[in-house]
């Protein structure tokens, strides 16, 4: 059970590209992708980093290569994961070739920093021979010296004009198996460049506020960038750039999703602030389940609310509910409905088990 959204966000139609076994643009649902901070040369350490980063929901995988060591330890790594490794180039064209020879779904690039046009060749074929998309990103950090001189400090038309020219590069060589990212930590100059961007091209897109910062502000800034594209129907592929652990990355990214209901996964809680009404501790026990239900996949609603104030009327429209009581005596919903009292000092355990009853039901269904 949950709430009709109130309104649909229409997405924008993008080509559709493959990322090894995952699907890109068209009709295919938002993809949410982190970044390794391993050393890639650390082949096991990467590897754990790798599936901790899947099992909390990503859905593509990105891993430095910045000397030759890293993009031949893919060959190595591909082998123990199960999920698209996009494989982050700077400058250097062999590091693109190794890359995709060694198992790479994906390849980040700047074609215009490769080098000459017989480099950017290489990398083209190595990509087709080995099935291999290209991601063509721009970052305001980092655009070429004439658009820069031209346009005299990063805006939203120097990012777009760079990436057109990327785009032009590949498309010269008969490459169109491509995404593209204009990244920028000012959250503005984001926004308005993916705009102008939208309209330039139909490949699709690959949101991003880079060098967001730490949680705290890179998550706040990371929604209000991603959050509003995605409500113009902007974006294919997400990442969502902290300094934290890459865990993080993916728990913010499924969570703006969700929040637009643009993707279904986990148990999302409704929960109240709290206040003097509660009939018992909100804030501590949401904290606790969450902890307790991360291993939920299938979309589960779950509200927890301290009082009868709004209780009732969340859990109507929620899978699972918990409104609390006087003397703590608390009610459980169950689908909506009310089902039975439950003290406090078995709460917790109670909820858990419905929402573990319930996600069994969803997954025989």
């Amino acid at each position: 059970m949950s709430i009709r959204p109130f309104r649909d966000i229409k997405r924008r139609k993008t080509k559709e590209i493959n990322v090894g076994k995952v699907k890109v643009g068209g009709n295919n649902p938002i993809s949410v992708q982190s970044m390794t901070n391993t050393l890639t040369t650390d082949i096991k350490a990467t590897i754990k980093q790798i599936n901790e980063i899947q099992s909390e929901g990503a859905d593509i995988v990105r891993v430095s290569c910045p000397d030759e060591p890293s993009s031949k330890a893919l060959k190595e790594i591909v082998k123990h994961v199960d999920i698209p490794i996009v494989a982050d180039i700077h400058f250097h064209y062999k590091r693109a070739v190794e890359a995709a020879v060694s198992g790479a779904s994906c390849l980040r690039i700047n074609p215009g920093n490769i080098g000459n046009i017989d480099k950017i060749k290489e990398v083209v074929k190595a990509a087709c021979d080995n099935n291999c998309s290209i991601r063509v990103g721009v970052n305001a950090g980092s655009l070429e010296k004439d658009i820069l001189e031209k346009y005299k400090e990063p805006c939203p038309e120097a990012l777009v004009e760079s990436a057109l020219r990327n785009i032009k590069i590949l498309e010269d060589e008969n490459f169109n198996n491509l995404k593209i990212s204009v990244k920028s930590s000012d959250v503005f100059l984001s926004i308005e460049a993916y705009r102008q961007l939208s309209k330039a091209t139909d490949y699709p897109l690959h949101l991003g506020i880079t060098e967001a910062g730490s949680y705290m502000p890179g998550s706040i800034k990371s929604s209000i960038g991603l959050g509003t594209l995605l409500l113009d129907g902007i974006g294919d592929t997400i990442r969502i750039s902290l300094s934290d652990n890459p865990v993080e990355e993916v728990k913010i990214g499924n969570e703006i999703l969700k929040s637009l209901n643009l993707r279904e996964r986990g148990v999302k809680i409704i929960s109240c602030p709290s206040c003097a009404r509660q009939g018992f501790q909100v804030i501590d026990t949401v904290k606790i389940l969450e902890k307790k239900l991360s291993h939920i996949k299938v979309p589960i609603t779950l509200s927890i609310i301290g009082c009868v104030v709004n209780g009732p009327g969340e859990a109507a429209m929620t899978d699972v509910g918990i409104t609390g009581g006087k003397k703590g005596n608390n009610m459980l919903y169950l689908s909506g409905v009310q089902s039975e009292k439950v003290v406090t000092s078995n709460m917790i355990e109670k909820i858990v088990n419905e929402v573990e009853k319930k996600a069994s039901e969803l997954e025989n269904k």
